[in-house]
């Protein structure tokens, strides 16, 4: 009876609670609309808006694409309590992200940055203010200069060279070679290695390093997973499940990059002249160890900006990479001009390096169309 009486308070209150938000809705679409001047499109929903024409299995971009053939380069939908504005046209998106990028620099406060994110205090979902502005100094100044580049670039020569290795080790096995699996080490083998200076090799299953990788591959799942708090706050409670695996997720993340950090911290203290220069160990120069930056010690600094450098460098290159070779075997005759131009302006007698590729004007050419579709 208690148990009873119970849920049906519970559902009481759940429905008074949408009661309410609906009016509130309501009041605050009437004020929009007298100002509003952006097309949207019909069927919006009392409290929920246009949230259902974004589902089904098709992807995102595609179904805003095929908004954006009906309405225009530029339009609105309605997500819970907050408005989307869609640009796709060059100069819409210029006046967003040249003329108005201060307007337009900050992130919204969503579930995946709370509890994967160290509490937004990563680059990628930190709200724009004094924490993201010095964050991105150190990156600008210290993590992506020509100088750092440079001192890192032995690392990616290394694991390409073995990357090559081990793919001509296999081109001799009767099996198929798995080439996007292999892309998919090779880049991790190269951004762990820069980061932190470990890495996978090429199917070491059960490592430190393995289990990082899966766990990173999980979180990127789980950051394109749709959360309903994200857009209609009172409802949060209905994303327990996804939130306990994002809690679960970090955990996993966040115990290997503090032994990790554990580990340089160790070795500094050594002062071992001898190992290989890491991100993290410029990170670990350039923060004293009292920092304090927007309520964010040291330690969270540097493990937060390790993890949002592995988590979006890593994946994204190996689809690319493997994006790019299928085009290239499905297209010989593109294939064979790439070879020809690599023959004539590198010859046979070495490998292409990075310093050759301002010359290959085609395989630049390749690799932005790629990027295109």
């Amino acid at each position: 009876m208690n148990l009873l009486f119970t849920t049906l308070q519970f559902s009481l209150l759940s429905l008074a609670l949408v009661v309410a938000a609906y009016i509130l809705i309501r009041k605050q679409t009437k004020g929009e609309a007298n100002s509003l001047t952006i097309p949207e499109p019909l069927g919006v929903l009392p409290l929920f808006g246009h949230l259902h024409l974004l589902r089904g299995n098709e992807l995102v971009f595609k179904k805003l694409a095929a908004i954006s053939d009906k309405l225009g380069p530029i339009f609105s939908l309605k997500l819970g309590f907050y408005r989307l504005v869609v640009a796709s046209d060059p100069k819409t998106v210029k006046d967003c992200f040249t003329t108005n990028d201060l307007v337009l620099a900050s992130r919204p406060n969503i579930a995946f940055g709370r509890y994967e994110g160290y509490n937004n205090a990563v680059l990628a979902l930190a709200p724009y203010g004094d924490y993201w502005r010095e964050l991105r100094k150190i990156a600008t100044v210290h993590l992506f200069s020509n100088q750092s580049m440079e001192m890192l670039g032995h690392i990616r020569y290394s694991e390409v060279n073995a990357f090559i290795k081990h793919l001509y080790i296999g081109s001799g096995c009767t099996s198929v070679v798995k080439i996007d699996l292999l892309f998919e080490f090779l880049t991790y083998n190269i951004i762990l290695r820069k980061m932190v200076g470990k890495r996978i090799g090429f199917g070491k299953v059960n490592s430190e390093e393995w289990r990082y990788k899966e766990a990173l591959k999980h979180s990127e799942y789980l950051a394109a997973v749709f959360m309903i708090g994200d857009v209609i706050p009172w409802l949060g409670w209905l994303d327990f499940a996804k939130i306990a695996q994002m809690k679960k997720t970090f955990k996993e993340l966040d115990s290997v990059i503090t032994k990790w950090l554990q580990e340089h911290l160790h070795t500094r203290s050594r002062n071992k002249k001898d190992r290989e220069r890491t991100i993290m160990d410029l990170l670990l120069d350039i923060l004293p160890e009292d920092v304090v930056l927007c309520g964010h010690v040291r330690d969270i600094i540097v493990k937060a900006t390790i993890l949002v450098l592995t988590l979006t460098g890593s994946d994204s290159t190996s689809i690319t990479l493997t994006w790019a070779v299928s085009l290239l075997l499905n297209n010989p005759t593109t294939l064979k001009s790439a070879q020809e131009e690599i023959d004539i302006s590198v010859g046979k007698g070495r490998w292409v390096e990075e310093s050759d590729i301002q010359n290959l004007k085609y395989l630049q050419a390749i690799v932005k169309e790629t990027h295109r579709l």
